[in-house]
């Protein structure tokens, strides 16, 4: 027996209908496609596009001896920073406290020429210098002699350790900040700040420990190395939350772009900072994997010898992203007002 529906039901059912048949707005299929589209174009361009054809800028490279180093600077021009220094030991002296990149020097009443390099720096930077002053040597008619004097680890022989860590910990601050930015309801402002901030320090912890002393790939002390990661993870959570709360949903792709693309594409673990274009060159240490990079290798390789600036831009961007946080609701409430 068929049952016969009330006139409110039929009512419904009707603008039920209704709303289906109506195909939804444009604009609902067009930001996710569009936001999709210029993650993939971002990605792809900054990763294969920087290494697409990298080129020496002012690479700086000490050089012992007045003549030898004015030869340098006119047959190799801008592609090195020629760094004059009295002699082989002062050119050595300048590469362990990270100064320099490489250290070349010559014999006196000899056709020698010695070229100290830090293979620390890079595979793609020690090989353009090694390339530069091979061409000099050919040219100059004189023997050339490369020594690696700050290798990298046993176990980290392609020199990818940092970036892969760097990588890594940016990507943990990023997903902790965007499933934060989900409990907005359910969890108080400090209460969110303080998982933000706890679990910043556990990632830290947790990739020194791995990448350090179970892997043996990163050689930096254990303590300094945790501290640089935990302000990698804090800087990556806050400036995610810091976008997604001013932005709302188009926030993310925006921390996206700007910290796990642009930010490790140019971090100069892959491609030496001294190869990338003059606008890659010109944010790669200023954005926090870059920074991030440069700790990492400076805490392992160069005793810590230039991880002050580093640490410092890692810092400055936490804490920041955090201040600018706490302020929404207080702003919130100002707007209100003075709409009311």
């Amino acid at each position: 027996m068929a049952t016969r529906l009330g006139p409110a039901t039929e009512a419904d059912l009707t603008t039920a209908a209704a709303a289906s048949s109506t195909a939804p707005p444009v604009r609902l299929w067009l930001q996710p496609a569009v936001i999709a589209l210029v993650v993939v174009a971002a990605f792809v361009g900054c990763y294969v596009g920087l290494q697409r054809n990298p080129q020496p800028h002012r690479v700086p490279v000490a050089v012992a001896g007045q003549e030898l180093s004015g030869d340098i600077r006119q047959v190799l021009g801008d592609s090195v920073d020629v760094h004059p220094v009295a002699d082989a030991a002062a050119g050595r002296a300048e590469l362990e406290r990270r100064d320099v990149v490489a250290a070349l020097s010559s014999r006196a009443d000899s056709d020698r020429l010695r070229l100290e390099v830090g293979g620390a720096n890079g595979q793609s930077t020690t090989t353009a210098v090694k390339s530069l002053v091979g061409a000099y040597a050919h040219g100059s008619s004189q023997r050339l002699t490369t020594v690696d004097v700050v290798p990298f680890a046993r176990f980290d022989s392609r020199g990818l350790a940092g970036f892969y860590m760097a990588f890594g910990v940016t990507l943990a601050g990023f997903v902790l900040a965007q499933n934060a930015l989900g409990l907005a309801n359910h969890l108080h402002l400090r209460h969110r700040f303080w998982l933000l901030s706890g679990v910043s320090v556990a990632i830290g912890i947790v990739a020194t420990v791995i990448a350090g002393p179970i892997l043996g790939a990163v050689p930096a002390p254990v303590i300094p190395l945790a501290f640089g990661l935990t302000l990698l993870a804090a800087a990556a959570a806050f400036t995610t939350k810091l976008l997604g709360t001013y932005l709302g949903p188009v926030g993310v792709p925006v921390a996206t772009l700007l910290l796990l693309t642009v930010g490790n594409s140019t971090s100069g673990a892959t491609i030496g900072p001294d190869l990338l274009p003059s606008a890659a060159r010109a944010v790669s240490a200023l954005l926090p994997p870059g920074a991030a990079v440069r700790a990492v290798t400076d805490l392992s390789y160069f005793h810590g010898a230039q991880a002050v600036q580093p640490l410092a831009t890692l810092a400055l961007w936490a804490v920041i992203a955090a201040v600018l946080v706490s302020l929404r609701p207080h702003l919130s409430r100002r707007r209100a007002q003075v709409t009311t």
